[in-house]
């Protein structure tokens, strides 16, 4: 440009040192006093100065203010000089600022030139005078002394006008440049906001395609509903999914809101600068997004339960599984050998005496079969719950079980084929003992008792609340109570025995002393009544620790149920002062941006309420609580509560900002902000902050609006262009303030490429390098297509295809 610049006009002034000197000082400054002339030299001098410091990558607006910290006026002397002048202060001081502009002054001094009444202090001050002086000795100095023109080469001593006419001659120069340069500036303008819009759109394509790919991988996790065969497992994943609850998925829910918050901005930014709506990639959109979330939560809903239920499943299945197992093995105990007993046919040589002690034997048998009856029921239906409960040993169970009950089958036909064996011998039998048989019946019904008895005050038991604990100890209470009866019915056994001694001593019969009709021995019932003796204290004890236990878990549910029952209702109130806050019409946009900048924080303060919560929860499930009669709310409900809150005051944040943003794009007022929302707040029935279409097409009515079908049709893809069929208030503001934006259209920025192309349909690289700064220089290089036009000439750029993809009306 300075090149164009000078070869328009070409001076050549050949004073002596001392006539330029002379001439300086006799300048008339009081010309600086008339108004016009003044205005006519700061665009001059500005104009002037701008053409050089343009070449240093900068330039200036106001003259007296630009030149205060003299950091701009040493780059103007370094740059029209070629020399280095020294380092400049840095500071923002006065002292920092005078020193910057006496290391100019000085140098322009060290040139020849006498400097008159112009000090570092009144440049420092803005003094218009002295700064335009300043500068006319500077443009006398370093641009006017080596020129001449024809109509001033035979003066001797030109002045002050007609110096002035060479300097107006130079502004008509600079005018061109001037109309450059904001052409320049424009495309600049456009260009970065071009430029920004791109790296918003690549960060929502790679944040939308991390997300989506994390979705796809915890999905079907979260949908795997395949039960572990044993409580460790279980437990593990119960884990995992808690890892994923507390660690994995917030940061997730942060981007996925913040996803939205980005598309929101990016599509105000577009609908402000005139672009086209930014569609993303195929499967990216934030309905794909909302989707693919949904599916995630759909996934997650009832997972955690699924899991504390399985392991309840578990727990169940191994207490079951081992009670089968004790009752099995007590019946095999029991059963062992009792089937070669009745297949004996030893009642074919006994005597009378024999048979029918074998007889009462045999009946005794049959009491304690019967009385086994409902061991055997037991074992069937533990083992019937056990299938049921899908137990993962369910084949060796029902293949144990059926052993027991085939061998009961037979037990029972043996007995019967015996009975009627020893029946048909009874006649051939005289006496029987009554004593013998009188303790054979009592001692076999006491010793299965003594049993039964054992084998329930070593059962485990689970229980989940204080009051069944309760009824257990209760129940043991009155087993307890039931311990006398039952020692008057062993001392009753023992007498019984000790009678069968004495009569065998005081008729010194030849006979044994063992009870031939049952296997229950004394000291059988006496050992088995000292262990029932050490197991009832034992019982009493595992009681209370349980009851203790309970205990515990109580005051842990009603910990848990005090916090939850006011966090609950703080979350509720919360939602509802956002959802109110959006709809009423209240001060200016920034107040309420504040006041909701000032929630949010208060929200995130309100975080260790929910933490500390989290903690007592954990306990809860650590103890294996899983119900609480004394809170509706679960740690779910609460969850989902804080994590809609959260996400509902980003969301509302954002809706301000855009209304912000479109305000101070498009001029609006705060009073017409405010009736905007009171007319859409009128028309939106539902109060859900969104109007349907038949909402929005009374609210044109109201407002003098007579459109047909295919005009209400075109509205609504303005202000629908997604066919979600609702109206956001952002989108009822652009349609309502679409005639008032002052946007770049592509045709302006056309019509600026064609000022720096010299009205050519084409542009040469080294014209962009020239004109634009070289990061946007390089941006329309590689962007802009060949221009293939008459009068095309090697390396031109069609600029007008490229303006006009900027604004979405090609298809380059």
């Amino acid at each position: 440009m300075t090149t164009q610049i000078e070869t328009v006009m070409h001076y050549n002034y050949e004073y002596e040192e001392d006539e330029y000197m002379n001439q300086e000082e006799e300048w008339d400054r009081d010309l600086l006093l008339d108004p016009a002339w003044e205005k006519q030299q700061r665009k001059t001098f500005t104009a002037w100065c701008n053409s050089h410091l343009r070449k240093a990558g900068t330039q200036i607006e106001n003259i007296e203010e630009d030149f205060r910290n003299g950091l701009k006026l040493m780059l103007l002397l370094e740059v029209i000089s070629g020399e280095r002048l020294p380092k400049p202060d840095r500071g923002k001081m006065r002292f920092h600022k005078i020193a910057n502009v006496n290391k100019a002054l000085d140098f322009i001094a060290s040139k020849g030139v006498k400097l008159v009444s112009i000090g570092a202090e009144e440049i420092v001050d803005g003094n218009v005078k002295m700064t335009l002086g300043m500068i006319w000795t500077i443009i006398l100095r370093f641009a006017i002394q080596d020129i001449s023109v024809e109509d001033i080469v035979n003066t001797p001593k030109p002045d002050e006008r007609a110096i002035m006419t060479y300097v107006s001659c130079f502004y008509h120069a600079f005018a061109g440049a001037e109309q450059a340069e904001t052409a320049a500036n424009r495309i600049c303008k456009v260009l970065a906001v071009n430029q920004e819009n791109e790296k918003m759109m690549e960060e929502y394509e790679r944040l939308a395609s991390e997300l989506l790919e994390w979705i796809r991988r915890t999905t079907p996790w979260l949908e795997n509903r395949t039960p572990e065969k044993t409580m460790v497992a279980m437990q593990k994943r119960l884990e995992d999914f808690r890892d994923y609850r507390r660690k994995h998925k917030p940061p997730k829910v942060q981007e996925k809101c913040q996803l939205e918050i980005n598309f929101n901005t990016l599509q105000t930014k577009l609908r402000i600068s005139n672009r086209p709506a930014f569609m993303p990639s195929e499967g990216k959109m934030v309905s794909d997004i909302a989707s693919a979330w949904q599916r995630l939560e759909q996934a997650e809903k009832g997972y955690e339960e699924w899991l504390l239920n399985e392991i309840r499943r578990l727990e169940r299945l191994e207490h079951l599984a081992t009670k089968f197992r004790q009752k099995a093995d007590a019946h095999d105990t029991w059963s062992y050998g009792k089937e070669q007993i009745l297949q004996q046919k030893d009642y074919e040589s006994a005597s009378l005496t024999e048979i029918r002690a074998l007889l009462r034997k045999h009946e005794a048998f049959e009491s304690d079969l019967a009385a086994h009856q409902d061991r055997v029921e037991q074992i069937a239906a533990i083992a019937q719950e056990l299938n049921e409960l899908d137990y993962h040993d369910a084949a060796g169970v029902n293949d144990r079980c059926q052993k027991i009950c085939d061998q009961w089958d037979r037990l029972g036909t043996l007995t019967q084929k015996r009975r009627e064996a020893l029946e048909r011998t009874e006649k051939l039998l005289e006496t029987i003992d009554q004593l013998h048989l009188e303790f054979s019946k009592r001692a076999a019904p006491f010793n299965n008792w003594m049993e039964g008895a054992m084998e329930d005050l070593q059962d485990m038991f689970i229980v989940h609340s204080v009051e069944e604990i309760q009824s257990l100890i209760t129940a043991h209470e009155q087993f307890k109570a039931t311990l006398p009866e039952a020692d008057g019915e062993r001392q009753a056994i023992i007498s019984i025995h000790n009678e069968v001694e004495k009569v065998i001593q005081s008729y010194s019969l030849r006979i044994s002393a063992n009870n031939p009709y049952t296997t229950v021995t004394l000291d059988e019932i006496r050992t088995k009544w000292d262990k029932v003796k050490q197991l009832v204290p034992i019982r009493d004890q595992a009681l209370q620790e349980e009851l203790a236990r309970q205990h515990t878990n109580e005051r842990l549910r009603r910990q848990f149920a005090a916090q939850a029952n006011v966090i609950g209702p703080w979350i509720q109130t919360k939602m509802e002062e956002i959802a109110r806050s959006s709809v009423e019409i209240g001060g200016p946009l920034e107040d309420q941006m504040n006041q909701l900048k000032q929630n949010e924080q208060n929200f995130i303060n309100y975080k260790h309420n929910i933490d500390k919560l989290e903690g007592d929860h954990q306990l809860l499930q650590e103890a294996l609580v899983f119900d609480n009669k004394h809170t509706n709310y679960t740690m779910e409900h609460i969850r989902v509560g804080w994590e809609l809150l959260l996400t509902t005051i980003a969301r509302t944040i954002n809706e301000v900002a855009n209304q912000i943003l479109t305000r101070d794009a498009k001029g609006i007022t705060q009073q017409q902000m405010n009736e905007f929302r009171a007319s859409f707040n009128h028309f939106d029935r539902k109060k859900n902050g969104l109007m349907d279409h038949d909402d929005f097409r009374a609210c044109l009515i109201s407002m003098g609006y007579d459109l047909g079908e295919a005009e209400f049709a075109r509205t609504m893809a303005l202000v629908d262009p997604n066919g979600q069929g609702t109206i956001s208030f952002q989108s009822f503001i652009d349609f309502m303030t679409r005639e008032t934006a002052d946007t770049d259209t592509a045709e302006q920025v056309i019509a600026s490429f064609r000022i720096l192309a010299s009205d050519k349909p084409y542009i040469l690289a080294d014209e962009l390098l020239r004109e634009l700064p070289p990061e946007q220089a390089q941006y329309c290089i590689k962007r802009m297509p060949a221009f293939k036009g008459p009068g095309a000439v090697p390396g031109a750029l069609d600029y007008t295809s490229f303006s006009s993809a900027l604004y979405g009306e090609s298809d380059l």
